[in-house]
């Protein structure tokens, strides 16, 4: 296999892979250079066979007793998962930077009406624009909160043990930014929490439900950046949207939301058994953690894609 090409760093610090975009398969021979791929389109009959192994997965559903345990239990699965593996399993994202370059630090326009930059996938857009409802600061005191005095303010949504969050930080260690994290699991937040790197000064760790209306640790309108990083496909798909808009309330005008998750049809997916299946594309793993698969378009959120909400 020939080694994988590069491209100059925007901020002259080296070399980094291709973004997406950039990707074009010019010779199937190379096809395991990268795990994703721009413009390779499947024939019919690739397509139409992955169709029919995932309408087989759904003839056979779990049991509505089953799907409320998933539900209502999701936070001790995640638990179990992160007690066995603790910080083995997933690894720094070593894409996260070229990926989402405005994670390094670089100034966000807050002007109502700032416009996309290039690269921005206006599919992604709904037609009816998520409206922000008015509602009241979670903080009493909302001049006085972890990271107020801050000037770049992000924080990561299901952060796990902390494979975006200590990039994130190591990256601007020169620059006044301040990382919020949550998880829905207790275990992740206290690993993230005994990481040698974790420092009160520049991030708060926490425990959160992305599903319900809990209050979050700073004001309304006070983000710059919310990333959510194979996130919403683990919570059900119903309430992906309600959850969606709970968290632009956080963002200043003009904030970013980026995120990225699995697409329809994915292998993931494909490898899947009978009896796996909750509800159409979404499912439980052996260990009891769920994944939902979607398509592109508000009626499944991008796979990879970031949105500037004005």
């Amino acid at each position: 296999m020939e080694p994988e090409r590069k491209v100059p760093s925007s901020d002259g610090d080296g070399m980094q892979r291709p973004q997406f975009g950039r990707r074009f398969l010019a010779d199937a021979r190379h096809v395991f250079q990268h795990n994703a791929w721009d413009h390779v389109e499947w024939t019919p009959a690739q397509e139409e066979d992955a169709r029919r192994k995932v309408e087989e997965q759904a003839e056979e559903k779990l049991s509505v007793e089953l799907q409320e345990l998933y539900d209502d239990e999701a936070s001790e699965f995640w638990n179990g998962f992160y007690k066995i593996h603790e910080n083995r399993f997933f690894k720094d994202r070593n894409w996260l930077f070229t990926e989402f370059p405005e994670l390094r630090g670089g100034s966000i326009s807050h002007d109502v009406g700032a416009s996309c930059e290039a690269g921005f996938d206006h599919t992604a857009v709904p037609k009816e624009p998520l409206k922000r409802p008015s509602v009241q600061n979670t903080f009493h005191d909302c001049s006085n909160f972890p990271g107020s005095s801050t000037t770049l303010r992000i924080m990561e949504v299901g952060c796990g043990v902390g494979n975006t969050v200590f990039p994130i930080l190591q990256t601007n260690s020169d620059r006044e930014v301040f990382v919020y994290c949550c998880d829905f699991s207790s275990t992740a937040v206290d690993l993230v929490k005994a990481h040698p790197d974790y420092d009160p000064k520049r991030c708060h760790a926490f425990v959160h439900d992305l599903c319900t209306n809990a209050p979050y640790p700073m004001p309304c309108r006070s983000l710059d950046i919310i990333i959510l990083i194979f996130v919403l496909s683990s919570i059900n798909p119903d309430k992906v949207l309600a959850a969606v808009k709970r968290l632009t309330r956080l963002l200043r005008p003009g904030g970013l939301l980026l995120f990225r998750d699995y697409g329809r049809y994915d292998m993931a997916q494909l490898r899947f058994k009978k009896g796996r299946c909750i509800a159409d594309n979404f499912y439980a793993r052996g260990d009891g953690t769920r994944v939902y698969f979607f398509l592109p378009g508000m009626n499944g959120l991008p796979c990879t894609v970031f949105i500037l909400w004005t």
